[in-house]
């Protein structure tokens, strides 16, 4: 059966225990969820774990859903909560850190659909960025050293590091626009 225009029926086949209807839940969301949980956690093994032990509680817990509630959104959201409980075990979460990751969470379920897409567009244009630009952006914002440390590994002056941090920036924007903006960030930790 395809549940595609119908949220209603779909959860209230799930509540009543049907393995079809939860097959159709997974195969039409565990990729896409994946990769949003990937956007908060940057480790693919803790975003594929934070996602089955959504869709664990889904399948436990079915006869409490809500049929009026879009499940789509329900799903994101709850991935949302998995992480931040997950980030609380390990970090505690400061009042401004929570704030950044609930307007992230906004912009991530409103991109949803292109979120693959997005990240794919992102890559690709920072590998476009000129050699030694790129080699500094990456080494700044996924190895997370600082312009200091990088200005002293390259044997360059931190001008020089800036420069290039403010050129590759430039690029990214004029090519992605800043609606991937935050998008950007999550991958980076900018």
């Amino acid at each position: 059966m395809d549940y595609t225009d119908n949220n209603y029926l779909l959860t209230k086949r799930l509540i009543k225990g049907d393995e079809k209807a939860y097959e159709y839940l997974m195969d039409t969301y565990y990729q896409r969820l994946c990769a949003y949980a990937y956007t908060l956690t940057n480790d693919h093994g803790k975003a594929e774990d934070i996602v089955q032990n959504v869709f664990v509680r889904v399948w436990t817990k079915r006869k409490k859903l809500n049929p009026n509630f879009l499940i789509k959104n329900f799903l994101y959201k709850s991935v949302y909560n998995e992480f931040i409980d997950e980030y609380r075990k390990n970090k505690s979460v400061l009042y401004l850190e929570k704030k950044y990751l609930e307007a992230i969470d906004i912009v991530v379920e409103k991109e949803e659909d292109n979120l693959e897409e997005i990240i794919r567009l992102v890559n690709l244009e920072i590998n476009n960025l000129p050699t030694k630009c790129r080699h500094i952006f990456l080494l700044n914002k996924k190895e997370g050293l600082t312009h200091t440390e990088i200005a002293d590994h390259l044997g360059i002056s931190i001008k020089t590091i800036e420069a290039h941090m403010t050129r590759a920036f430039k690029i990214l924007e004029k090519k992605l626009g800043q609606k991937y903006e935050t998008i950007f960030f999550l991958m980076y930790n900018a």
